[in-house]
């Protein structure tokens, strides 16, 4: 069975795709081909440092309506954050078709970056994500009471956002949730080894905080009939079926719940 066959009757919002690696560069005009037959209507191009930011504002500008771009500093990168990052960024920002401040967060399982560079550069996208008023795309990854503890004061500040590519336990979801946080689930959630704490979290996730993606090229959903060397957002429909599996729910429920969550987010057309 393939996913035209399958998925045909709901749109879906993809909130996570590096277009950027090295995998995916030179595929773009297959992958929104590829994607626009599995239903996948609206792409957000993860930025992950300056010059991944700008070609993701690129992209968007290249395919109106159909890709929106973030802007930020992953927290592998923070080490090279300076006051020229901040600058550039801040002009990133300033576009209609940057819908997200970051991918931005703490990332302490391998530390690239040190931690105290990496909480330096979130501070500065954390503050500037209240002053323009746009929604963080967030990273966490084995630092959850710091990342934690940053984020209290700027959503009580009125920032909003999304815990992407969550990968945690079902407290931590509820710490987000509780928040005012929303999260993104991934094909992580397809794996039966590594993603069990997410599949027994997920039905703590109220339908309406949550999104979907792929956050291709990784995480290749484990259920996909088809395989190719990398993920895609052409894959998102697998994530929405396991997703829909898990809680018993119609997919087209899951799809087009999840897809208004993520339009409304990040302001993006069609809600």
């Amino acid at each position: 069975m393939s996913t035209g066959s399958k998925f045909e009757r709901a749109q879906l919002v993809d909130i996570g795709v590096n277009f950027h690696s090295g995998q995916l560069v030179s595929l773009t005009d297959q992958l929104l081909v590829r994607a626009r037959a599995a239903n996948v209507a609206q792409i957000l191009s993860t930025g992950t440092s300056v010059a991944s930011s700008r070609l993701a504002l690129e992209l968007a500008r290249a395919n109106p309506g159909t890709v929106f771009a973030t802007a930020g500093v992953h927290p592998h990168g923070a080490k090279s954050y300076d006051l020229s990052t901040f600058r550039e960024l801040t002009e990133l920002w300033k576009c209609p078709e940057v819908v997200a401040v970051g991918e931005c967060g703490l990332d302490y399982n391998r530390n690239f970056s040190p931690p105290q560079a990496q909480r330096i550069a979130f501070e500065q996208q954390l503050s500037m994500a209240v002053e323009t008023r746009k929604p963080l795309f967030l990273h966490c990854r084995d630092a959850f009471t710091d990342f934690h503890d940053m984020l209290t004061p700027v959503v009580a500040a009125g920032a909003r956002g999304v815990v992407h590519c969550f990968t945690g336990n079902r407290a931590e979801a509820e710490a987000f949730l509780a928040m005012g946080l929303d999260i993104g689930i991934t094909g992580w959630v397809t794996d039966l080894q590594r993603g069990q704490a997410l599949r027994e979290a997920l039905p703590a996730i109220p339908l309406d905080r949550l999104h979907l993606e792929t956050d291709a090229p990784y995480l290749f959903p484990k259920n996909a009939e088809t395989r190719r060397g990398h993920n895609e957002p052409a894959n998102l429909p697998w994530v929405a079926a396991s997703v829909a599996e898990l809680l018993g729910c119609d997919i087209d429920e899951i799809i087009q719940t999840c897809s208004s969550n993520s339009r409304r987010m990040f302001g993006l057309p069609g809600n």
